[in-house]
C-alpha cells in the first residue's frame, strides 16, 4: 500500500515536471499554432468541452481547434470529415492539437498517462466493468491509444483501459509514453475507418469482462511487441 501511494506521488510529480517543461520549451510553437488557427479559422483558437474525469467528475478539456463550424441547411453541424481543415488534419496527425491538455495536467484534472477522457453523456452507457476506467485520472495518452488509437473499437479501448487500471505501475507509464512517441512519429491510428474521428459510443451490449484476464486486444498487442 505504501509503495502504491509513493508511486502515485511520483506520478503526480512527473506529470507536473513534464508538463511545465514541455509548455516552456514549446511556448513559441504554441503561440504560432494559435496565430495560425486565428488566421485560418478565427476565434476561438481553443476547443473547450466538458469531459468525465476521475470517478466521473466533470471538467473542461482543452485542445487546439481543428474544425470549422460549418452547418447543414437545418442548422446542425456538418459531419466531422467535412469540417476538419488541412491545418486541423496536420495538427491531429502530429498530435499538436493535444498540447493544451498539459494545462489540464497542471490543474490536476488529468495525467500524462491514463484512459482518455470521454463525453459526460457516455457515463450511463458503460457496463459496470467499463466504468472502472474512471478509477484513475484520465490521460493525454493511454494503453488504448498506443494499442490502436482510433483504429480499434470502443469495446477494445475499454478493455485496454480497465486492464491499465488493474495493472498500473510507473514502469508501464514510461512504456506507454515511449510507444506514444513512436505512434506520433508513424502517424498511426488517427482515423477510425471512414470517420475523421471515432463515431459516437452508443453503449456496449457485451457482458462484463472477466476480472484479472488480459483482454484479447491486449494479448495481440503484447504478442506483436514481443516479435
Amino acid at each position: 500500500m505504501k509503495s502504491q501511494r509513493l508511486q502515485r506521488t511520483l506520478k503526480r510529480a512527473i506529470d507536473v515536471t513534464v508538463a511545465v517543461t514541455i509548455l516552456t520549451v514549446c511556448s513559441p510553437l504554441l503561440a504560432c499554432v494559435a496565430m495560425l488557427i486565428r488566421w485560418r479559422l478565427g476565434r476561438p483558437m481553443l476547443f473547450r468541452q466538458q469531459r468525465s474525469g476521475l470517478h466521473g467528475r466533470p471538467f473542461f478539456l482543452y485542445k487546439f481547434r481543428t474544425m470549422t463550424d460549418a452547418r447543414q441547411p437545418d442548422g446542425t453541424l456538418k459531419p466531422d470529415a467535412e469540417r476538419i481543415t488541412a491545418l486541423g488534419r496536420f495538427l491531429r496527425n502530429t498530435s499538436i492539437d493535444e498540447l493544451p491538455q498539459l494545462w489540464n495536467v497542471l490543474r490536476g484534472e488529468m495525467s500524462l498517462v491514463g484512459p482518455r477522457p470521454l463525453l459526460m453523456e457516455y457515463l450511463d452507457r458503460y457496463t459496470p466493468e467499463e466504468s472502472r476506467r474512471h478509477d484513475v485520472k484520465p490521460g493525454i495518452t493511454g494503453w488504448a491509444q498506443v494499442s490502436g488509437r482510433n483504429a480499434i473499437s470502443w469495446e477494445q479501448k475499454f478493455e485496454l483501459d480497465v486492464w491499465y487500471v488493474d495493472h498500473w505501475t510507473l514502469a508501464l507509464d514510461w512504456l506507454i509514453l515511449l510507444k506514444t512517441a513512436l505512434k506520433v512519429l508513424k502517424r498511426e491510428g488517427i482515423c477510425a475507418g471512414t470517420y475523421a474521428t471515432m463515431p459516437e459510443f452508443l453503449g456496449s451490449a457485451k457482458a462484463d469482462y472477466t476480472l484479472g484476464e488480459a483482454p484479447a486486444a491486449l494479448q495481440t498487442t503484447l504478442t506483436r511487441s514481443a516479435t
